[in-house]
């Protein structure tokens, strides 16, 4: 069930942002709220989810902003982020989870980010006319149309299946080689123009929009703590990339334009908002991590989220007079493996890792000024380095509102569902 993350909310605590001014309040709120929840506890601010969802508006600009569903994976916030005036349809991962999206009432609207060769849920798509309606596939080839054709002919289609094109926002350069992500193969403005022609040709498609995701800008700090030089650098490849892509982004829109009419143009992400929306071409932005604030968020010039989830573990042993113990801990984010993927110690300030431990399995080290005063029973609270991805290792995320539980929120894990 939605719940409100209105003006009211967002004004009752603007002027403190306790996350930031006042930390140990923040987290001494939270702890306090869940002390009798039996941990690891998955915890969400109210008023944090708020402020940021109200910080991505305003940097939004006016322009509709679609939630990416990978980085949320609760039913209930995407319904209370959708109710807020400026939010406009969800940006899913995969095909089952939109079609059990747009099939529960969470979107009318939903586009699938990425292509998808399951057949069952294809099938499932072409049969009903209330998802065919609300779901968009992604593609960039014809051999992902080959492979809907294969799973349901057009012919045994409740309606016509609705395509999104995604076009490649990478920056190829002599000197650095591909920055950016491996995506879409379709790059340059005649080739989106062919591809989008190619299914105009198709029987049981609707061309409708267009999606082009800039990974180099939107997913990468441009100012990482305690390295100034790599900052630096990273901020001059987003400029050059930035700059390249707004004028060959414009041409590929106009060219696709010229036969086709688009229900709508996707692109961005959390950490690109402010230069995406200047784009006359793009019509819509997405976002999903600025809501949750998670630590790969800390990097950034533009904006400072709030870290609005987080989860608390128990200290359950002391190895040392110096050290806790805690159990669990080893919730690690996806991409390549190193220091950055792990959680980090959020509260109580001055904990860090045993570095020949880390985050474990079962068992977490915790060295630092403040672990000697840590007792067996303590809670200590972490931060994932990704969004979404904590939602997984929880049943339910316990929703603090102005230092109480106000509800449990079920998780898609929680809700028996694993899409990915």
């Amino acid at each position: 069930m939605a719940f409100d993350l209105g003006a009211a909310t967002l004004r009752a605590r603007a002027a403190e942002q306790t996350w930031h001014a006042d930390r140990e309040r923040y987290w001494g709120s939270l702890s306090a709220a869940t002390r009798d929840r039996p941990a690891p506890v998955v915890a969400l601010s109210a008023e944090a989810l708020s402020w940021n969802a109200h910080d991505l508006l305003r940097r939004a600009g006016g322009l509709p902003i679609r939630v990416a569903s990978k980085s949320i994976r609760v039913r209930s916030v995407l319904e209370s982020v959708l109710a807020l005036p400026g939010y406009r349809g969800i940006l899913a991962y995969t095909l089952d989870e939109a079609i059990w999206l747009a099939e529960t009432g969470v979107s009318d609207d939903v586009v699938v980010a990425y292509p998808t060769a399951n057949r069952a849920a294809i099938r499932q798509l072409a049969a009903s006319e209330r998802a065919a309606a609300a779901v968009s596939v992604m593609i960039d080839s014809a051999e992902q149309l080959d492979l809907i054709d294969a799973a349901v002919p057009p012919a045994e289609r409740a309606a016509p299946i609705r395509v999104c094109l995604d076009f490649d926002a990478s920056w190829r350069t002599r000197a650095l080689g591909h920055i950016g992500v491996l995506r879409s193969p379709v790059h340059e403005p005649a080739e989106l123009r062919a591809l989008a022609e190619l299914v105009l040709r198709r029987d049981g498609f609707a061309l409708v929009g267009v999606m082009s995701y800039e990974a180099q800008i939107a997913g990468v700090t441009d100012d990482p703590p305690g390295r100034p030089v790599n900052g630096a650098l990273m901020r001059a490849v987003q400029r050059a990339s930035g700059a390249e892509l707004v004028e060959r982004r414009a041409r590929a829109i106009a060219a696709v334009r010229a036969v086709a009419d688009l229900e709508f143009v996707n692109g961005g992400g959390t950490g690109s908002i402010e230069r995406t929306v200047s784009e006359g071409a793009v019509t819509e932005v997405a976002a999903g991590s600025g809501l949750f604030g998670p630590r790969l968020f800390d990097g950034y010039r533009s904006f400072t989220p709030a870290p609005a989830a987080a989860f608390a573990l128990d200290v359950v042993r002391k190895p040392s007079p110096d050290t806790a113990t805690l159990l669990g801990g080893g919730w690690i984010a996806s991409g390549v493996a190193g220091a950055d993927r792990s959680p980090t110690p959020a509260w109580p300030d001055g904990l860090r890792f045993a570095p020949r431990e880390g985050a474990g399995e079962v068992q977490t080290p915790v060295l630092g000024r403040a672990a000697a005063g840590l007792r067996v029973g303590d809670r200590v609270w972490l931060r994932h380095t990704k969004s979404g991805e904590i939602m997984e290792h929880a049943n339910a995320a316990v929703l603090v509102r102005e230092g109480a539980v106000v509800d449990e929120l079920p998780t898609y894990r929680g809700e028996g569902r694993c899409f990915l």
